[in-house]
């Protein structure tokens, strides 16, 4: 498995997640085998967050976690916090970010978690209490890095006027068909196509330059949740393009569409959803493949973009 090193943050940490948001589905005996998986393949990063199943996700992977015989610290286990559909709302409060972690941990059956990130921004959040919250939770030993979701340049920027520990990851959409993080650098100033206008201020970049490593979620997702791009008949160009890659280099349409997300020089993660074992074997092996320049602009133009 490729491995990344974060500056300011974790080391050889696996460049593709396994993220937990359907493993309410599985029986504790299925959540083993899925972990177990994942382990096999290098993947020991874990993601979860307090909306996945309401919780459901983070008690059945802490149920089948105390059983697999691995040590805490051979694994990278992550999770979000923030947003409380319960109560219809988005809450960054410091009472909510600590009460969050310590539910967190209980569910998972753990001590501490790697890594805390804010999950989709509080439209009325207090940065002070943020900084509260996270100096409270590194000097107890219950979170070690922290990070953000779906944030962008400027709520990150207000934040680390406060916060001291650095922002290590920023988990947001991307995948082929949904690129539009580096899309409007290629159409600046272009009145003819939608794709030009910025709608993140440039979140790719700032990121790249704060050292905050991105996590891509629905990398194989068309649109908000629409299905998978792969073998869509929607979309004949991508897919005719991801199986000319995917010959060359003897692996699936799947692994390719991965791999054209780690070939990317901000060496991001990817994190894959599935909670079906062979699925997972056959995205592991898109860390073998790495991607010509020009292979990378071929698939990206197949999925509907054009050259200005």
């Amino acid at each position: 498995m490729k491995k990344i090193n974060v500056i300011n943050g974790p080391k050889e940490i696996p460049a593709i997640i396994l993220g937990c948001m359907r493993m309410p589905s599985l029986s504790v005996k299925e959540a083993e085998t899925i972990i177990d998986t994942a382990l096999g393949l290098g993947i020991n990063f874990f993601d979860h967050a307090t909306c996945y199943g309401r919780g459901e996700a983070e008690t059945r992977f802490g149920d089948a976690f105390a059983n697999i015989k691995i040590r805490r610290e051979d694994v990278f286990i992550q999770s979000k916090c923030g947003l409380c559909f319960e109560r219809n709302e988005f809450d960054w409060t410091k009472e909510n970010i600590i009460e969050s972690t310590d539910a967190i941990l209980k569910r998972l059956k753990l001590d501490y978690l790697d890594s805390l990130l804010l999950h989709r921004p509080d439209l009325i959040f207090e940065p002070e209490q943020v900084a509260e919250a996270f100096d409270i939770l590194e000097k107890s030993g219950k979170v070690r890095y922290f990070g953000v979701s779906n944030v962008p340049t400027m709520q990150m920027e207000l934040l680390k006027k406060y916060v001291k520990q650095p922002l290590v990851f920023n988990q947001l959409q991307f995948s082929l068909d949904q690129s539009q993080l580096i899309d409007q650098a290629l159409y600046v100033n272009n009145l003819t196509t939608e794709r030009s206008i910025d709608r993140d201020n440039g979140t790719l970049d700032y990121c790249r330059l704060h050292d905050i490593t991105i996590q891509a979620w629905s990398p194989l997702q068309k649109g908000f949740f629409k299905g998978c791009f792969v073998d869509d008949p929607e979309l004949p160009e991508l897919n005719k393009a991801l199986s000319e890659v995917a010959d060359k280099y003897d692996v699936s349409k799947t692994a390719i569409a991965i791999a054209w997300i780690l070939r990317h020089p901000a060496k991001m993660q990817a994190i894959a959803g599935t909670m079906n074992p062979e699925h997972l074997r056959d995205i592991a092996t898109a860390s073998n493949v790495e991607l010509t320049h020009n292979e990378w602009y071929k698939l990206y133009l197949a999925s509907g973009k054009m050259l200005p």
